[in-house]
């Protein structure tokens, strides 16, 4: 016997999307801001936020990843095929990007020879071995993912808006807290 998926994202699921969600753009916001500043406390302090931040998205994606292979989305819902396979693509790519962009910059701060702490108690291994010609080969890496990632994002905001708008298919009510 079929049964038909929910109509709407589990609440976890809901949660996870909208905490992921915050947590990406404020540090992505931190990290524009902070890559520019002179060596002081603030910028040392900013930087630890960040990692940890970064760490915490990295924990967070893996528990949404988890969560969404073990529990059924709702179904698409009526849009044309090249919408869906798209949808599907852009969300790959975010999924993607979840991983990449915290995993590049745990790399960056290893090769760099910066060791994350994470919140000042737990300290992590070193990802990749300290190497200053890698870290200068990460460090533009870290940023570039970091950037697609927020033009990827951009894309995800800018279809639901045009689902929510334009289509007016209700599309948005199955993510909406």
């Amino acid at each position: 016997m079929k049964t038909t998926p929910a109509p709407r994202y589990t609440l976890v699921a809901i949660a996870l999307h909208w905490l992921l969600a915050l947590m990406i753009v404020g540090t992505f916001g931190v990290g524009w801001y902070m890559a520019d500043l002179p060596l002081s406390p603030t910028r040392l302090r900013l930087f630890n936020y960040h990692k940890w931040a970064g760490i915490t998205i990295l924990a967070l994606s893996a528990l949404r990843l988890l969560w969404r292979l073990t529990h059924r989305p709702p179904p698409d819902g009526p849009m044309p095929a090249w919408q869906a396979r798209a949808a599907h693509a852009l969300h790959g790519l975010l999924y993607l990007l979840f991983f990449a962009v915290p995993l590049m910059g745990w790399a960056y701060s290893s090769a760099a020879g910066f060791p994350i702490v994470v919140y000042g108690v737990l300290p992590l291994p070193d990802f990749v071995p300290h190497d200053r010609a890698l870290a200068e080969t990460l460090k533009p890496l870290h940023g570039d993912l970091a950037w697609t990632l927020a033009v990827v994002v951009l894309l995800h905001v800018a279809a639901a808006l045009k689902h929510q708008f334009v289509d007016r298919d209700g599309l948005l009510q199955r993510m909406r807290p």
